[in-house]
C-alpha cells in the first residue's frame, strides 16, 4: 500500500498592497514637511509665553553675545551695516527686518542695529524669540 505524502502548503503574505500604502504616506510626508535651514550660528534667544508665529522671508540680521552681527549668513561690522543694508533693500518686496540677538547680547548693540535698519529704509523690525519651554 502506498501512501500518499501530503504537501505542506505554505501560507504567503502579499504585502505589494502595504508596499504601496507606505510608499504613498512617505511622498505625503515628504511634500507635506517643510524645512527652514537656518545659518550655523548659534544663538540662545529670549523666550516668550504667548505664541505668534509670524513667518517672513526678508532680511535676517544675527547679534551674538561676542557682539558679532550677522546679515544672512554674512559677518558684517557693526560700520557697514548700513550700506549692506541699503544694497538689499531694492531686492525685497517687505521692508522687514527680523532681528535675532541673543539673550546675552549688549541691549545698546540692538539698538544701534534696530536705528540702522530704520534709517536705511526698514518700516518693520521683528523680534525673534522661542517658546518657554522649547530648545
Amino acid at each position: 500500500m502506498q501512501f500518499k505524502e501530503k504537501k505542506s502548503q505554505r501560507t504567503t503574505i502579499n504585502i505589494t498592497s502595504l508596499i504601496d500604502v507606505m510608499f504613498i504616506l512617505l511622498i505625503f510626508f515628504m511634500v507635506s514637511s517643510s524645512f527652514v535651514e537656518q545659518p550655523g550660528m548659534k544663538l540662545e534667544l529670549p523666550t516668550i509665553q504667548s505664541k505668534e508665529i509670524t513667518r517672513v522671508e526678508n532680511l535676517i540680521i544675527f547679534v551674538s553675545k561676542e557682539e558679532e552681527i550677522f546679515l544672512g549668513d554674512k559677518r558684517v561690522p557693526i560700520e557697514n551695516l548700513g550700506p549692506e543694508i541699503a544694497i538689499r533693500i531694492p531686492n525685497i518686496q517687505e521692508k522687514t527686518l527680523i532681528l535675532k540677538a541673543d539673550q546675552d547680547a549688549p541691549h545698546g548693540l540692538i539698538v544701534k542695529v534696530m536705528d540702522i535698519a530704520k534709517r536705511n529704509g526698514l518700516t518693520k523690525i521683528v523680534i525673534g524669540t522661542r517658546i518657554e519651554g522649547e530648545n
